[in-house]
C-alpha cells in the first residue's frame, strides 16, 4: 500500500510540474523573459513597437507564435542585422541611442550614443559601422560600434528618414522627408557626394541585390523613384497611385518585383519593374509601414501601425494568410535567420 501511495505522489508531482511549465510560457513572453530554447529555434521576425517601447520577437514559421517582448528604450523604430546575424540594432528615437539586441538571448546587451532622435539605423557590409538618419538635426551620423565613437557627421536634407548602405559597403543613401530629396554620402569620409530630388516627402529605400539601382518610396507623392547608383540619378518613375502612401519597400528574390507598404492605404502594392507599373494591390491591415521578405521569397511581413498587428501574406498567392496581434504602433519588422 505504501508502495502505491508513493507512486501517485510521485505521478501528481510530475504532473504539476509540467501543467505550471506550460502555464509559464506565455506569461514568460509577456514578461520580456523568452522561453526554452526548443521554442526559439529556427527564424524569428522581430517587431519594433514605437508606441511600446518594445519588441515584438515573432517565430518566422507559422503559427508565428510569439516568442519575446524585449524592453529596448524609448520609441524604436528603424532595425538592423548585424552581418554575422547575431545582433540586431535598434534606432530609440527619444533616447539618442541604438540599442543593441542579442539575437541568441533575446536581451539588450549594449546601447551607443549616435546623436539625436535617430530614425532609421544601417549597417556597413563588415559590421564595424552604424549609420543614423537624425531627424531634428537634419543629419547623418555613423559611429564605430566597438569603441561608440562618432566617425562623421553629415548635414543632408531636412526631416531624414530613410538610411541604407550599398551593398558594396562605398556609399549611403538618406531620405529627407521635407525636402523631398536623397543626399549620397562618403561612407568612408563622411564627404557628400550628391544630393537629387526625388518625389514628396521620400520615406524609404532599398537596394537592387547588385547595388546598381537604389528604390525610393514616396509617401505624398505616391510613387517610387528608381535610381541609378552609379550617377546617382533618377531614371524612372513610378506612379503608385494619388490614393495610396508608399512607405517601406523591398525587392522580390528575382529581382523583378518590388513590394510597397502602402500606409494610409491599407495595402500592399506588388510592382513590376520591367513594367513600372503596379499589377497587383492586397490589403492588410491598417497603417502598414515597415516590410520584410523571408529569404525563400514564400512570405511577406507588414508592421500594421494602427493596427497593432504584423500580417503575413503569401505573395504567390496574393493573399493574406495571418494577422498577428504585436505591441502598440508597430513600425518595422526584420527577418532574422537562424
Amino acid at each position: 500500500m505504501r508502495h502505491l501511495v508513493r507512486h501517485c505522489r510521485a505521478v501528481l508531482a510530475a504532473a504539476t510540474v509540467v501543467t505550471l511549465a506550460v502555464a509559464a510560457s506565455p506569461a514568460a513572453a509577456q514578461r520580456g523573459t523568452p522561453p526554452g530554447r526548443a521554442a526559439r529555434r529556427g527564424p524569428l521576425l522581430f517587431v519594433s513597437n514605437e508606441g511600446g517601447n518594445s519588441l515584438t520577437v515573432l517565430d518566422a514559421r507559422a503559427p508565428h507564435a510569439v516568442v519575446a517582448t524585449i524592453p529596448v528604450g524609448t520609441r524604436p523604430r528603424g532595425m538592423a542585422l548585424a552581418p554575422d546575424g547575431r545582433r540586431v540594432y535598434v534606432a530609440l528615437g527619444k533616447d539618442d541611442a541604438v540599442a543593441v539586441v542579442d539575437v541568441a538571448t533575446l536581451a539588450v546587451v549594449d546601447t551607443i550614443p549616435v546623436g539625436q532622435d535617430p530614425e532609421q539605423v544601417a549597417i556597413s557590409p563588415d559590421g564595424r559601422t552604424l549609420y543614423v538618419s537624425n531627424e531634428e538635426t537634419s543629419g547623418a551620423t555613423a559611429v564605430d560600434v566597438a569603441t561608440k565613437t562618432r566617425r562623421f557627421s553629415a548635414s543632408v536634407g531636412e526631416e531624414p528618414e530613410g538610411v541604407a548602405v550599398l551593398p558594396d559597403g562605398s556609399k549611403l543613401y538618406v531620405t529627407g522627408e521635407s525636402s523631398h530629396s536623397v543626399t549620397v554620402i562618403d561612407a568612408a569620409s563622411g564627404r557628400v557626394l550628391r544630393s537629387f530630388d526625388v518625389g514628396a516627402r521620400p520615406r524609404w529605400i532599398a537596394f537592387s541585390r547588385d547595388g546598381r539601382r537604389a528604390y525610393v518610396t514616396s509617401e505624398t507623392g505616391g510613387s517610387l523613384s528608381i535610381v541609378n547608383t552609379q550617377a546617382d540619378s533618377v531614371i524612372g518613375v513610378v506612379q503608385i497611385g494619388d490614393s495610396t502612401r508608399p512607405v517601406g519597400v523591398v525587392p522580390s528574390r528575382d529581382g523583378r518585383t518590388l513590394y510597397v507598404a502602402l500606409g494610409r492605404a491599407h495595402a500592399v502594392a506588388f510592382v513590376n519593374l520591367a513594367r513600372r507599373a503596379v499589377t497587383t494591390r492586397v490589403t492588410v491591415g491598417e497603417r502598414p509601414w515597415g516590410i520584410a521578405l523571408s529569404p525563400d521569397g514564400t512570405r511577406l511581413f507588414t508592421a500594421d501601425g494602427r493596427a497593432g498587428a504584423v500580417s503575413v501574406l503569401d505573395p504567390r498567392r496574393h493573399k493574406v494568410v495571418a494577422r498577428v496581434p504585436v505591441g502598440e504602433r508597430p513600425y518595422g519588422v526584420l527577418y532574422v535567420p537562424r
